[in-house]
């Protein structure tokens, strides 16, 4: 015999259609209340509701289109309101970081960003932050109420633990920890390619797409996977060293101990090989050295690792998209529309789906930045 079973409390429900709406005007930006009605099941009195009282909260807020077309009274949109909930994003690179204090709806209402040439130590990098942040807020007049953070390297997501960042010489940083310290917000840490990932679903080039791939090739190349929608994150957070899979057992030694690794092969060193550079030379050289490119067949070699690794990803996770980010963005668009061609040749699964697309990102460097807020926004939206 079963035990009774409890239904739903009309307050969860409340809570449950609540956090729906903000998250469709977080995502998608000024609706009309019909069309929020239609998109999310709801009556309209239910929506009345809900807008009404997001809007007495200061939330949300209605105005009148300023394109209007046919007669009688308008729609009012119902309208995000950025200051309602901000929180600060944080992009730790290589060489680099970037903060944003971004706002309900995705605005970025003001940056940050400083080189980390000299230093990478983590307890520097923690201060230059809290002491960037409050800079920040004073002079937005905003107070944060969470905080994301992207990070090169593999993190555990139950507590921001960075386990193992090779390119920032970190081991075993207690980064989210240490952040909730000194900030005294709630602290969210993911590996910088999954946030990426999490970013081209949300407000990038997957939009449309359940099943993608996002490739980031800074110094390192790694990954982050969205499979029916939803971040592929495993049990620990551990998912995502796609440029840790061995494609060339007779290649180059890789930091993580094997020959021959994928990010070798297609890393920014391995770019600026094949475009004569020294293996250091600056982003910015790189960069203008692809833009400038006469002739895209010296990047015929790497073009074929890429490619050989592309058709590896979509052979096991089966992506209807993949998204190429960071120094890839800058790629001549002949390069990646032969390595597309190459892919769909290489994988039974992509030729089964009917070719897998792969594309630049449009959000270029802002990926993971734009990723690190919408981790944070993920319990904040609950929470409004």
């Amino acid at each position: 015999m079963t035990g009774p079973t409890s239904g739903t409390r009309p307050d969860e429900i409340r809570r449950h259609n609540r956090t729906a709406l903000l998250r469709r005007l977080h995502i998608d930006g000024p609706s009309t209340r019909a069309s929020l009605a239609a998109e999310l099941g709801l009556n309209r009195s239910t929506i009345k509701a809900l807008v009404d009282g997001l809007a007495e909260a200061g939330v949300v807020a209605e105005r009148v289109p300023a394109l209007r077309s046919g007669a009688g009274r308008p729609s009012l949109l119902v309208l995000p309101q950025p200051s309602a909930a901000v929180v600060i994003a944080i992009d730790v690179r290589v060489e680099h970081v970037a903060m944003g204090f971004v706002g309900l709806g995705g605005e970025i209402l003001g940056r940050d960003s400083w080189n980390l040439h000299r230093t990478r130590d983590p307890g520097e990098v923690i201060t230059h932050i809290v002491e960037s942040a409050r800079l920040m807020a004073d002079d937005l007049d905003a107070t944060a109420v969470g905080v994301g953070v992207s990070v090169p390297g593999v993190v555990r997501r139950a507590d921001g633990h960075v386990h193992e960042a090779p390119n920032l010489h970190w081991t075993g940083v207690a980064l989210g920890k240490r952040l909730e310290a000194v900030l005294k917000l709630p602290v969210q840490v993911g590996n910088d390619a999954e946030l990426g990932a999490l970013a081209e679903h949300v407000r990038g080039a997957a939009r449309e797409s359940a099943d993608m791939v996002y490739i980031s090739a800074d110094v390192g190349v790694g990954g982050g996977v969205i499979l029916s929608g939803q971040p592929l994150r495993g049990s620990g957070g551990y998912v995502g060293e796609l440029g840790h899979m061995v494609v060339n057992p007779r290649g180059l030694r890789c930091y993580c101990g094997c020959d021959g690794c994928w990010e070798t092969e297609v890393g920014e060193p391995a770019l600026c090989r094949a475009l004569g550079l020294p293996d250091d030379a600056p982003r910015g050289a790189v960069v203008a050295a692809l833009r400038a490119l006469d002739d895209p067949s010296v990047l015929d070699e790497f073009a074929d690792w890429l490619a050989l690794g592309l058709a590896n990803i979509v052979n096991v996770l089966g992506p209807e998209l993949v998204v190429l980010g960071d120094l890839y963005t800058a790629l001549p668009a002949s390069v990646v529309d032969s390595v597309s061609a190459a892919v769909q040749v290489r994988s039974l699964v992509s030729r089964a789906v009917g070719g897998t697309q792969v594309v630049t990102s449009p959000l270029g460097r802002d990926a993971k930045l734009v990723g690190a807020a919408e981790l944070a926004f993920e319990p904040v939206l609950d929470a409004l």
